[in-house]
């Protein structure tokens, strides 16, 4: 019963008995033009104005510029706008399982109380100096990320990939399989339709179970569909802080990075990454730095962030920022999908930032052999497939000819029932040792 009056303070804490008001003063397409609340308002501050919110995105002695969440098509000049106040969240424990959109509101039909305490979304990460190292390995449910790529606690890793090559499946999968205590699910800007097909059919009961999905649509606005990614991790921090270790899914950073442009846009800053604001540095910085081991007393966030990247570019602007800054990167191949191997993972285009630490030394001479001979394969693959590759012209070659179907076919399995030791026993029974 406790639990249950505490979310009702909560509440009846939130009900405002007196806002101030200010005044449309000027209006065009999504931007609102706020007269009369410059002196109480703040820039991030959230608006009510008619129906619908809206967020200050610039401030002046003159008044204040708001960007609207939907179109502003019907609104008059000097009707009345309502300051809100700062944008925060307040997650709770029954959230757990639970599908909410970017404002903590349920998405599933069912009523949905607020925690006790608010937490701003735009937090800075634990102090430096206070963080913990990377904690122990993880397992997967996956044989290449027990073996090749290993995940570890508190690791950042980034998920690099065109659309259509199982990307979604993979997150899915690390839903399921990867021991936490939590997970945290960031949908930003998903078509609508494959919001109920991911948390029914690819999470599933029992990757829903654990899950808190966060979802924002992809024709919501763009303060919705940035607010969606902070509204995920301000709910990631408020678990880690009571001890949990979370894993954080972010699907994905590419859709944030462009919902963050539009906001700036409308701001007035001026495009010069390619078409993105100087300001999309620290967006996806700060995101990513909130993530990671927790201080003492506190649990850990581990983070997949995933990043679309059109035509396998992983020089564009959002990858090379956020590649920057992660504990390692897993590229997807389309044309690996395309051949039919899931997940489709360029091993030699990946790495995990967590080895050789994450690893004793049998596991990574055993890594290294695979990768050896995945190298030889992949220089030689032109050649053996013409035919112009003659037996025993180059003994790494040979092995690499020998062994690759099995090896190929090891990066799509499945982890066995005993994770980890398991995965590195199939792992040496595939390299013959």
């Amino acid at each position: 019963m406790a639990d249950v009056f505490s979310a009702l303070r909560a509440q009846i804490a939130e009900v405002q008995v007196a806002v101030p008001v200010g005044r449309i003063a000027g209006l065009s397409r999504g931007t609102v033009e706020v007269r009369g609340l410059e002196q109480r308002a703040r820039l991030g501050d959230r608006l009510r104005i008619g129906a619908m919110g809206g967020e200050i995105i610039r401030l002046s002695p003159q008044g204040a510029i708001a960007l609207a969440d939907g179109v502003t098509d019907g609104l008059p000049i000097g009707a009345p706008v309502e300051l809100v106040g700062p944008a925060e969240i307040a997650p709770d424990e029954g959230w757990i399982g639970r599908i909410v959109d970017p404002y903590g509101r349920p998405l599933d039909g069912r009523p949905l109380f607020r925690g006790p305490n608010a937490r701003a979304l735009q937090a800075a990460p634990p102090p430096a100096a206070s963080r913990r190292a990377l904690g122990e390995r993880l397992s997967t449910g996956v044989a290449v990320f027990d073996t090749l790529l290993p995940l570890v606690r508190g690791q950042r890793i980034g998920l690099f990939a065109g659309s259509g090559v199982g990307k979604s499946s993979l997150l899915a999968k690390f839903a399921r399989g990867v021991a936490a205590d939590l997970v945290v699910i960031a949908l930003v800007g998903e078509r609508g339709r494959e919001l109920r097909e991911f948390t029914e059919r690819v999470l599933g009961p029992t990757g829903m179970a654990r899950s808190v999905v966060v979802a924002a649509t992809s024709d919501q606005s763009p303060l919705a569909r940035r607010r969606c990614a902070l509204t995920a991790m301000a709910v990631a921090e408020h678990f880690r802080d009571q001890g949990l270790h979370v894993l954080f899914l972010a699907d994905s950073i590419t859709r944030f990075a462009e919902a963050h442009r539009e906001v700036a846009l409308a701001a007035g800053e001026v495009p010069a990454l390619r078409g993105f604001p100087p300001s999309l540095n620290q967006a996806i910085m700060g995101l990513a730095e909130r993530a990671g081991p927790g201080p003492e007393g506190a649990g850990d966030i581990t983070a997949v962030f995933s990043v679309l990247v059109a035509g396998s570019d992983m020089e564009e602007p959002v990858a090379d920022i956020l590649r920057g800054v992660l504990d390692g990167h897993v590229v997807m191949d389309r044309k690996i999908a395309e051949r039919g191997r899931f997940p489709a993972i360029d091993l030699l285009r990946s790495v995990s930032r967590s080895l050789p630490a994450a690893a004793n030394d049998e596991e990574n001479r055993l890594i290294a052999e695979a990768r050896r001979l995945l190298g030889a394969w992949d220089r030689a693959e032109m050649m053996i497939q013409a035919g112009l590759y003659a037996k025993g012209s180059d003994p790494a070659i040979d092995a690499a000819i020998k062994i690759w179907p099995a090896l190929d076919a090891f990066l799509a399995e499945d982890a066995p029932a005993d994770g980890v030791p398991g995965s590195f026993r199939r792992l040496a029974a595939v390299l013959g040792q």
